[in-house]
């Protein structure tokens, strides 16, 4: 199965970071979220990725033409017209990567519409270049095979960035709940599409907006509950936040 990733988007809102660099690209732990991403999948057995880049994916583009050169010790022989010997494994060798530009403006339908030429004629994954989970991905192929849906997205109920006072009319604090997890699902990404997916999608389509109204119209939405972790990165405290766990033994790592 190929994985579409949608790593083209400004990222307005870290803009402490992705002034200098694409959001995919923002480090956890020493290394960019796009390549969490990626070893979450490839951990169960993707490792053939198309990359939707938009602003600034120069740096997308250096990162994965200089991957294994910059990751592995190496001997440069300039006796020898300055030959050069990687040493040692090189982790990401069994990946196949597709850098696309997508343009710096489109929106993620347009995007993924724009790399169809890349994409078998077979169901695929689609997930966005800001999100961490764990996600059983074996479950969610179930999930979306038994449902003959064209499209299965991946659900989640997000904890509160808030802590919830409950109190009465004369102001005694009865409960007090630290972020508490909320009453709705929300869409987190890791979604599963059929090659027919393609046909409601335009150049300047929002994936998460008509096209995906007009299937659920037609009764062709599947929604998998995932039960485990998932966290996006969305703010500079997300992003601390991330970077903490990480160092603490980071729930989305299964590999």
């Amino acid at each position: 199965m190929q994985a579409v990733i949608l790593a083209g988007g400004l990222g307005t809102r870290m803009r402490e970071e992705t002034e200098f660099r694409p959001k995919p690209m923002v480090e956890i732990g020493g290394k960019p979220v796009l390549w969490h991403i990626m070893k979450i999948l490839a951990a169960q057995g993707i490792n053939e990725f198309i990359i939707c880049a938009g602003y600034k994916q120069e740096i997308i583009r250096d990162y994965f033409l200089t991957l294994r050169e910059k990751t592995q010790d190496f001997t440069i022989d300039f006796s020898a017209g300055a030959e050069v010997t990687l040493h040692d494994d090189f982790e990401e060798a069994n990946w196949k990567v597709t850098v696309a530009d997508t343009g710096a403006y489109t929106m993620t339908g347009g995007r993924v519409k724009r790399i169809s030429r890349y994409l078998r004629e077979e169901p695929f994954l689609i997930t966005y270049g800001d999100g961490l989970a764990d996600i059983d991905l074996k479950r969610l192929v179930d999930s979306h095979t038994q449902s003959h849906a064209t499209l299965s997205i991946s659900t989640s109920i997000p904890r509160s960035r808030f802590g919830v006072v409950v109190s009465d009319e004369s102001g005694k604090v009865n409960s007090f709940l630290e972020k508490p997890r909320s009453s709705e699902n929300v869409n987190i990404g890791f979604m599963i599409a059929e090659h027919t997916l393609l046909d409601y999608l335009y150049d300047d389509s929002i994936l998460e907006d008509e096209p995906v109204q007009r299937l659920v119209q037609e009764g062709k939405v599947n929604a998998y509950f995932h039960e485990g972790y998932w966290q996006p990165m969305d703010t500079q405290r997300e992003l601390q936040a991330l970077n903490h766990l990480w160092s603490e033994g980071a729930p989305w790592k299964i590999w």
